[in-house]
Parts: C-alpha cells; structure tokens; sequence
C-alpha cells in the first residue's frame, strides 16, 4: 500500500541510478531542455529513467531524436524551462517526454504544468507509469490537477518480456505499471497506454487487450521510430 507521506523529490530517486555516469560540465543549449516536433514542444527534465530499456536510442549509441541532442548533464529548475516557453498556447500541446522518466522530477514537473495550464497551454505527460511506484503514493490526484494527457509505456504483455526488454531497477515495477493504467482513467479523461511493434516477443494484441481492459486507448508504436 502507498504511504500518504510525501518523501522529498530526491529521496525516492536516488535509488535510480543515472543512464550517463560524471558530473556535470556544461550548460545544456536551450533546444536540449525544449524541443519543438510539428506543433507540440517537448520539456526534456531528466535523462534519469526508472528503466533501462535496450530498445531506448540512449542504450544504443544515440542521444539525438528529430536532429536535436537530449543529452543533459544538468537538472533544470522549473523557471528556466518556464522562461523557455514563452506563450504555451501558441503549441498544439506542452509534453513532458524527454530522455528520461518526468516524474523522478515530479515538484518541477507539477511547478511546469500548472504555469502551462495557468497561462492558457495544454499538456500531456509521456511516461513509464511507475510514478506512484517510486514517489511511494498515489500521484494521480496531483497530475489531474495540471496534465490534460497521460501516455503511459506498456511495453509488454507480461512480466517476463517486460523485464527482458525494460529491465526495471524496482521490484514490482510492471504490476506497479498496470494498477497505474488501471488508476489513470479516474482521475485524467485522456489516457493512452503504447507498446511496439516489431519488438521481439511482445504480442501487441495482448497489450491491446490489457490496456482495453483497463479502460485507456491503446497507442501501437513502430520499431526503432522515436520522436
């Protein structure tokens, strides 16, 4: 059960080891914390992640999606991503994404997405569902209160292939991700929860199905196309 205690930000992510090791030695150029595709703009907040996916480009060589670089050796503060935007409603809609999971960030992610949904924006959150796993409660109630849209990775139609290709650093993180679907449609109206086709073993009709099941849309992604 989660603890209705509220651990600091770091406390819980701690346990999450960072996917490039050093310290810090540059500043990140403006296009690596915001980056438009089409007409939405992405916030890259972290390359801190809860997974280690080996279909992710970042474990193979590659940290650039549509020509920009996510690389981040840095934890941007929340004015500084908000000083990036600018007007919020001139994009279809503001993404929380990046190259790592938000909600290891989760006081600058809700500080972000209320001052997008205060000065007229849309949102949506990309994530690996195992937020509430790592933040030790129920986030949802939070994120409802700022994020229009949740898409959350699936990824595999059980455990066994989930943790092949996901390798998880948490215990239980793929039941943690499923009762996150399930939870979501309660408290955010758009839900999608995504897995991709072509990746070996995982059956995309069975993930159609558990998501379904669950109440969400189901988002089928391609093999090796990002972005």
């Amino acid at each position: 059960m989660l603890s209705p205690k509220h651990p600091p930000e770091h406390s819980a992510a701690k346990q999450i080891k960072p996917n490039s090791p050093g310290q810090p030695k540059a500043i990140p150029m403006d296009e690596t914390l915001v980056y438009q595709i089409e007409n939405n703009l992405y916030i890259n907040l972290t390359d801190r992640c809860t997974l280690a996916c080996q279909f992710c480009p970042k474990h193979n060589g590659s940290t650039e999606v549509k020509g920009y670089d996510l690389a981040l050796e840095v934890k941007p503060p929340a004015q500084q991503i908000i000083d990036l935007i600018g007007d919020p409603g001139r994009y279809d809609c503001i993404v929380f994404c990046g190259y790592g999971e938000p909600t290891l960030r989760l006081k600058p992610l809700l500080e972000i997405a209320h001052w997008i949904k205060n000065n007229g924006g849309k949102t949506r959150l990309n994530t690996d569902g195992l937020g509430n796993l790592v933040n030790k409660r129920n986030i949802l109630p939070e994120l409802s209160e700022c994020i229009d849209a949740l898409s959350i990775s699936l990824n595999a139609q059980n455990e066994e292939v989930y943790k092949r290709h996901c390798q998880p650093a948490l215990k239980g993180s793929y039941a943690a991700m499923l009762e996150f679907v399930a939870l979501a449609p309660d408290y955010i109206s758009d839900v999608s929860a995504s897995a991709i086709n072509g990746l070996e073993g995982v059956d995309i009709n069975a993930c159609r199905q558990l998501a379904e099941q669950r109440g969400v849309r189901f988002k089928q992604r391609e093999l090796d196309i990002v972005g």
